[in-house]
């Protein structure tokens, strides 16, 4: 009875000793497989890999792992790999040290590959549309990032770890759940543009009015019922507070474009007074000229005469990493006012499922805005990927 007791264990130990040897090969065979498939690239991506191009696109393939091929391209400057089904990052990406544009938008990515935090050339870095709920203290790394993307994202609270990129200028972080800002946000003293819009705000955050130099302050779909007064803000361009229960703007600078409830008759009213000023200016200046002395020439009017109705047809100031301001706008800056603001309603367009990148740029193409009254189109259309960026030596198509 005992021997036949032992040699029924034995025999079971043999048994789940055999199974556990066909589990180990099959789960094996399942990962030699699943390399195979991963292997086997989609139809055009092979020429892509041949082709030198420092810009490869391989968004919207399906891949559930970056191709190991392109971790040795290493003439590679912009990496696209948006709408797949990532989860991470090989280590060997942080080969590519030619990189300065990496788009991971629209993936499965619940943390920031750590070999992404080695890429210490980034200057841009788009990280939308996946499950972030937080950065790694890693990403400090990245010191010459001037754009980061992260909205619809899970933040909950305000990630601090961008304190530590002394060159980001443009902060996309909307559609995510926050619902203050650190009151030290202040030491970002670099950045130029940020958009809050869809998050949880139920007043206005009180330390965006520390920071002087935002040129871009998007706080559309939230639920901020008064606005304080904007006007200590003197380089804000553009302030949009859409789809929140107020019904006028708040006080603002007179070359501040402004998009929400009430914008439309508040840019009306402010038109109609620059105008009488403007008319009022031109009959002194004619009364002088009779009587023969010199005109006076108002500096609040320098540019609001013809140069106003020149607005309307539609001259845009983008910002993106504020490089056009820096580079080209400081050096006559002193020397001429902005005219009156006007905006066409047409450039700031939010697609919920997929976000067009022209809109991270205040695009700069003339010396005032329009607007037309319209409502900002919350449209969420597939995303179009034409991707801009202001260089040193100006604007140029990043697919280029």
């Amino acid at each position: 009875m005992g021997n036949s007791s032992r040699k029924g264990e034995g025999e079971e130990e043999e048994e789940d000793g055999g199974k556990d040897g066909e589990e180990e090969e099959i789960t094996e065979t399942k990962k030699e497989e699943a390399e195979e498939v991963e292997d086997e690239l989609p139809l055009g991506v092979e020429e892509l890999f041949e082709s030198g191009d420092p810009v490869l696109d391989l968004s919207y393939r399906k891949f559930k792992r970056l191709p190991s091929r392109v971790c040795g391209l290493m003439h590679l400057e912009k990496l696209y790999v948006c709408g797949n089904s990532l989860r991470t990052l090989p280590d060997s990406i942080a080969q590519l040290q030619g990189l300065r544009i990496l788009a991971l938008d629209f993936n499965k990515m619940e943390d920031v590959p750590q070999a992404v935090c080695q890429l210490t050339n980034l200057t841009r870095l788009y990280l939308g549309s996946n499950r972030l709920m937080s950065l790694p203290p890693e990403l400090r790394n990245l010191q010459s990032l001037r754009c980061l993307w992260v909205e619809s994202n899970y933040f909950q609270s305000f990630p601090r770890e961008l304190y530590d990129l002394p060159n980001l200028k443009s902060l996309q972080i909307g559609d995510n759940r926050l619902k203050t800002l650190p009151s030290d946000l202040w030491r970002m003293e670099a950045l130029r543009g940020l958009w809050l819009y869809g998050n949880r705000f139920e007043s206005f955050p009180k330390v965006l009015l520390r920071m002087e130099s935002l040129e871009i302050l998007d706080l559309d779909r939230n639920k901020i019922s008064e606005f304080p007064s904007l006007k200590r803000l003197r380089a804000l361009r553009l302030f949009s507070y859409d789809h929140n229960p107020v019904d006028s703007p708040p006080n603002v600078g007179e070359e501040v474009l402004v998009v929400g409830e009430g914008a439309a008759e508040f840019l009306e009213a402010r038109e109609a007074r620059n105008e009488r000023l403007r008319k009022a200016a031109e009959q002194e200046a004619e009364e002088l000229a009779l009587q023969g002395e010199e005109p006076v020439i108002h500096g609040i009017l320098k540019n609001s005469g013809s140069n106003s109705k020149q607005a309307t047809n539609g001259a845009v100031v983008t910002l993106g990493d504020a490089d056009s301001k820096e580079e080209g706008a400081k050096e006559d800056e002193e020397e001429r006012e902005l005219p009156v603001t006007e905006y066409d309603g047409a450039d700031l367009e939010y697609d919920e499922e997929g976000v067009e990148y022209e809109t991270e740029e205040l695009i700069c193409e003339g010396e005032g805005f329009e607007y037309d009254g319209e409502e900002l189109e919350y449209e969420r259309a597939q995303m179009d990927y034409e991707y801009e960026e202001l260089e040193d030596t100006g604007r140029q198509d990043e697919g280029a």
